[in-house]
């Protein structure tokens, strides 16, 4: 785009470098016509036509033909107006607008209501992106002394056993009922099998940042990489295929599950104020033709990998939980009495779980900290209730 605009004769635009003392238009009945503005620094229509008007040698004329070419600059600028400010909020991508959005939660609502809901756009450049915009992978961003990828092989494999010394966290076998496979695989964690079962992410980061996460603050993105809700245990080598691909470009083998799969990319979608492309949007809705009942699965159903069994132990939990009985048999008063460090007679201090460490304001706690005990640090990273 040319650095400065004037305005000539019959209404044509002649383009020139800046300068200090603008040279004049010489055309025909235009003898005065000089430069009007940057097209970096827009003026607002009306200063637009003033200094039209008082440029013109007809501003101020009362003949017929005066005031008709008059009226052209006029008219002239206003265009002109109206095409540079067009011009120059074109300029700024999707992707770079700073505006946080919040997302809404589609759970429980028909998939295909939802995906209408999504917004429709065009991908944005995945310039900037790398994995560390949101953040540390694997985190342990729930505080409960395990990281996100043993969190999700605890609740999506059957069967499991665990490496001595992690209190229950890091798994060591188990059997995954593949989603995207429909097959059995048996996991053994190990350095040439742990890759037998991988963690998707059922959004890819990559594709959430060119849809929308650019927008998003780092504690969100954060979110959105260890949100159960958007991930799954799944077969490696699909895992590999998928990449960053979204559902035009890639959909699990198992043709049983991809109603549920869209489904869930749809509530992450929305969950986090992201869009979709035309061809992702037509992909979903190709999909869900043919699994019009399907819902969007609530955000608690990520607690689960969706078995029958799972869900009935959901519903229990949520029963149990209304009753004022927490999962371990407590009550809520029980619980809340456990949320306090004690001290013994020797003044040394101990808590009976993280939440009475986050409680005391004391999380994380780092071996040889008062009150840092292994049953707390079930990864055994030597940092308890991250």
């Amino acid at each position: 785009m040319p650095n400065r605009i004037h305005l000539a004769a019959r209404g044509s635009f002649a383009y020139t470098q800046p300068a200090k003392n603008p040279t004049p238009m010489t055309a025909p009945g235009f003898p005065h016509m000089y430069s009007i503005f940057p097209y970096n620094r827009m003026p607002d229509i009306s200063t637009a036509i003033q200094e039209v008007m008082i440029m013109s040698p007809y501003s101020g004329q009362t003949q017929r033909s005066g005031r008709r070419r008059a009226a052209g600059i006029v008219a002239l600028a206003l265009a002109a107006a109206l095409g540079l400010s067009a011009c120059t909020s074109s300029l700024q991508p999707d992707g770079n607008d700073q505006t946080t959005s919040t997302g809404t939660n589609a759970g429980g609502s028909l998939a295909t209501d939802a995906l209408a809901k999504l917004p429709v756009k065009g991908r944005a450049p995945k310039t900037g992106y790398s994995r560390d915009q949101f953040g540390a992978a694997w985190a342990d961003v729930d505080h409960n002394g395990c990281d996100t990828r043993n969190d999700i092989l605890n609740r999506d494999l059957t069967d499991k056993t665990y490496k001595a010394g992690t209190h229950d966290c890091v798994v060591a076998t188990g059997t995954l009922n593949d989603p995207y496979t429909g097959s059995v695989i048996n996991f053994v964690r190990g350095q040439n099998t742990s890759a037998a079962v991988q963690i998707d992410h059922v959004v890819a980061l990559s594709d959430a940042w060119q849809k929308g996460a650019q927008q998003l603050t780092a504690d969100q993105r954060r979110q959105l990489a260890n949100d159960p809700y958007n991930l799954l245990a799944v077969d490696g080598p699909s895992n590999q295929q998928k990449s960053d691909g979204d559902a035009a470009t890639w959909l699990p083998s198992n043709k049983s599950y991809r109603c549920s799969y869209v489904a869930r990319q749809i509530g992450v979608k929305a969950k986090y104020a992201l869009w979709v492309t035309q061809a992702e949007h037509d992909a979903m809705a190709n999909v869900l033709a043919g699994c019009p009942s399907q819902t969007v699965p609530e955000d608690a159903d990520a607690t689960s990998s969706g078995s029958s069994t799972d869900d009935a132990k959901q519903n229990a939990d949520q029963q149990s939980t209304s009753q004022g009985i927490g999962q371990n048999g407590t009550s809520a008063d029980q619980q809340s009495s456990n949320n306090t460090g004690d001290a013994d007679e020797s003044g040394t201090v101990t808590y009976k779980n993280c939440d009475a460490v986050r409680a005391a304001g004391k999380a994380p706690l780092r071996k040889g900290d008062p009150g840092y005990s292994a049953k707390l640090d079930r990864d055994g990273n030597g940092v308890a209730c991250e």
